[in-house]
């Protein structure tokens, strides 16, 4: 029938312009397709544009896909005790749909930027410096969504030819390898680092997209995913020698978290998710890619999830007590708390008055006796980063994607960081890896630390994962990412410091009080988070409705609950003991 029909519409065609030799071809520009669509740099931008749209969605950076490696982390609890609770537990069952919405999210993203790659060619050196800016962007993404798959996710499928579309064989592939999907990766950044200008371009370049030096500082985050300590190094000392682009700290740690020019995109920030400042957002919640209105928000959600209740937010998640009394166990120069700790957790300190804003959470006054918990039936103390508690702007929370603080995932002080890491592994304690050190605690206004107090590699790493790291970055997403790499799920002393540093006691009194692992089991108030880890759960699970949908897709370790532990050490990895930084 489909076929009469088009014979008898081609004949009309022909017997009413039988005396017209012309053709007319008309494009409808409101119905464009992918054959249509993508053959001109204007259009690629446009795509370039989506793709930097879809890191702003639920499963990646505006809410659950950033919060969910904030979870993992031994920094943190989940306060609520409801939605994130299977994360924080490291227990995500198989038919928990909310597990899977990073998988969703992050894939939308590799289509667009499949789309892309497929319209500029495998020839850099053919491409003008316009269509190379538009490729490294898309290759950077990429790049960035499946180091978050794979490190969520552990085994996922790899996509990277637009015309796997075309077919269900493509599209409903199977499992890749960890290494498949890591080589893809460091492929990705590594070819971005060659195409993309540095941050010193200026204009657009300065204020949001992908340079070379955000490739370049997560080509070596992936290096050390696989504990390549030595390739690393190199491309960290590249960055910091200046050869993708000026960073350098900024003076005043807090304005790595406040929203506006003067602030977001600064001198420290290798990238950041662009989000809309206050009040000037639309009204529509845009929390996934099939949903966007062009009245969206376009702010994140993470302020929700970590602000206090009697604030107007979710109440989700708290600090630990660890990281807490972590920041009250050192001074700086002058005997004040360091300036971290105003910007990370929410609590009143004597030290705080006169200091930024003062005592202060969502523009109201804190006295001594104010205790300000995170939710009003189970106590938390406060996390301040990514929220309006400390600046000033709002006196409470719109809870949704309202939040315009942009998402810094990468700054400078990292680089110095992983550097004195890498350093450390590859040469041992040296003085080179305490300078960089040094350089990071010194805006913080802390004594140097001195090379003849560290005596291994060991208790200079120590230093590093468990003083440091969570001080300049706590709260913050990534530390569940180098709990993988460290494979502190893998040793039975680095476990059982995980479990005491993710002890947290539910009350309204005082979420500041130490708190110690041994009170689990005798007050029912008490847990650690990592009690309920079994192995294989240090990753999530691919979503059973995922699996029914591809039968050519299996589960990974935490859909089988197989124990990683043997490929880490099998690949000649080691986890470095505990050692006690005060002897």
């Amino acid at each position: 029938m489909k076929l009469y029909k088009y014979s008898l519409a081609l004949m009309m065609g022909l017997c009413t312009f039988s005396s017209c030799g012309d053709k007319l071809d008309i494009t409808n520009p409101n119905q464009q397709t992918s054959s249509t669509f993508g053959e001109t740099a204007d259009d690629l931008e446009e795509s370039v544009i989506a793709a930097y749209n879809h890191i702003r969605m639920e499963g990646t950076y505006a809410r659950v896909g950033y919060n969910i490696d904030v979870c993992r982390g031994d920094e943190v609890w989940n306060s609520s005790q409801v939605w994130y609770m299977p994360f924080d537990d490291l227990n995500e069952p198989v038919t928990d749909e909310i597990g899977q919405w990073s998988w969703r999210d992050w894939y939308y993203t590799i289509n667009v930027t499949n789309f892309i790659l497929s319209r500029t060619g495998d020839d850099n050196a053919a491409l003008s410096d316009r269509m190379k800016r538009i490729k490294g962007q898309a290759l950077f993404i990429r790049g960035l969504a499946y180091y978050n798959l794979v490190n969520y996710y552990q085994t996922p499928s790899l996509i990277t030819n637009y015309a796997d579309y075309s077919s269900l064989d493509g599209l409903y592939g199977t499992n890749a390898t960890y290494d498949e999907v890591v080589d893809q990766i460091e492929k990705d950044f590594s070819e971005a680092m060659t195409l993309l200008p540095s941050r010193d371009a200026g204009g657009e370049w300065a204020k949001g997209r992908a340079t070379c030096g955000a490739a370049a500082g997560y080509y070596a985050r992936t290096l050390m995913q696989r504990h390549k300590f030595s390739e690393a190094l190199a491309v960290l000392k590249d960055i910091i020698n200046k050869k993708y682009g000026t960073y350098k700290l900024m003076a005043n740690y807090g304005d790595n978290f406040r929203e506006g020019s003067a602030y977001e995109n600064n001198d420290e920030s290798l990238f950041e998710v662009q989000f809309l400042d206050k009040d000037s957002q639309g009204v529509d919640d845009e929390w996934t890619p099939v949903n966007t209105s062009p009245n969206a928000t376009q702010g994140h959600a993470i302020e929700s999830n970590f602000c206090p209740g009697a604030y107007g937010g979710w109440a989700d998640l708290s600090a630990s007590p660890w990281l807490y009394n972590l920041f009250k166990a050192e001074r700086t120069k002058t005997g004040t708390l360091d300036p971290r700790l105003y910007w990370t957790i929410g609590t009143y300190e004597a030290d705080w008055e006169g200091f930024e804003n003062g005592n202060v959470a969502y523009s109201q006054p804190m006295s001594a006796n104010d205790i300000v918990v995170t939710n009003n039936l189970n106590g938390g103390l406060p996390i301040a980063k990514w929220t309006n508690l400390r600046t000033n702007l709002v006196d409470k929370v719109v809870t949704g994607l309202h939040c315009g603080i942009n998402l810094r995932l990468m700054r400078y002080s990292d680089v110095l960081l992983r550097a004195a890491e890498c350093e450390n592994e590859v040469n041992g304690p040296t003085q080179q890896a305490i300078d960089w050190i040094n350089e990071v605690r010194r805006r913080a206004n802390l004594n140097d630390l001195k090379l003849a107090d560290f005596s291994s590699a060991d208790k200079l790493f120590e230093q590093i994962a468990n003083v440091e790291r969570p001080k300049e970055f706590g709260c913050e997403t990534g530390r569940g990412f180098d709990l993988l790499r460290w494979g502190f799920f893998y040793s039975a002393d680095r476990l059982q410091q995980l479990k005491e540093h993710g002890t947290f006691r539910k009350t309204l009194d005082d979420p500041k009080a130490p708190v110690s692992y041994s009170e689990v089991g005798t007050d029912p108030m008490v847990k650690s988070s990592y009690d309920s880890w079994l192995p294989g759960h240090e990753y999530l699970p691919i979503y059973q409705g995922t699996l029914n949908a591809n039968p050519n897709l299996k589960g990974n370790s935490a859909n089988d609950g197989i124990d990683n532990s043997t490929d880490f050490f099998g690949r000649g990895w080691k986890v470095r003991p505990v050692v006690d930084l005060s002897k």
